[in-house]
C-alpha cells in the first residue's frame, strides 16, 4: 500500500490557518477588553476606548499569527514529512563517519596520523 506524500496545500489548510488566527485574536482581543476594565461600570468613553483598543490588538494578533504560520509551514518541505528517521536527529550524516580502521578520536580533532 503506498501512501502519496501531502503537498504543500494540504500541510497548509487555509481554513485551519484562519481559524487558528481568528482564535488567536479573539483571545487576544478578550484579554484586552477584561484587561482595560470593560466589563465593569466605565463611562461611554471608557469603554469605547476599551473596544478600539481591543480591536487594534486583535487585528495585530490575527495578522501576526497568521504570518508567522505560514512562514513556518513554508519552512516544512512536504516531501520530510512522511519519512520516517531511524537515526539519533542531533548526529550528523553518515556521510562524515570515519572509515573503520580509524581512530574516531583522531578524525574528530583532525590528526590524520590516528
Amino acid at each position: 500500500m503506498s501512501h502519496d506524500s501531502p503537498t504543500r496545500r494540504d500541510l497548509m489548510k487555509p481554513l485551519q490557518l484562519l481559524g487558528l488566527a481568528f482564535g488567536a485574536a479573539l483571545f487576544a482581543g478578550v484579554v484586552t477588553l477584561v484587561s482595560m476594565g470593560f466589563f465593569q461600570q466605565r463611562t461611554a468613553g471608557e469603554a469605547g476606548r476599551a473596544v478600539v483598543t481591543a480591536l487594534v490588538i486583535a487585528g495585530i494578533s490575527f495578522i501576526a499569527v497568521l504570518l508567522i504560520v505560514s512562514l513556518l509551514l513554508l519552512a516544512v518541505d512536504p516531501a520530510q514529512v512522511t519519512k520516517q528517521i531511524d537515526r539519533p536527529v542531533l548526529f550528523d550524516d553518515d556521510s562524515e563517519k570515519p572509515e573503520q580502521g580509524e581512530n574516531p578520536d583522531a578524525a574528530a580533532s583532525g590528526d590524520p596520523k590516528g
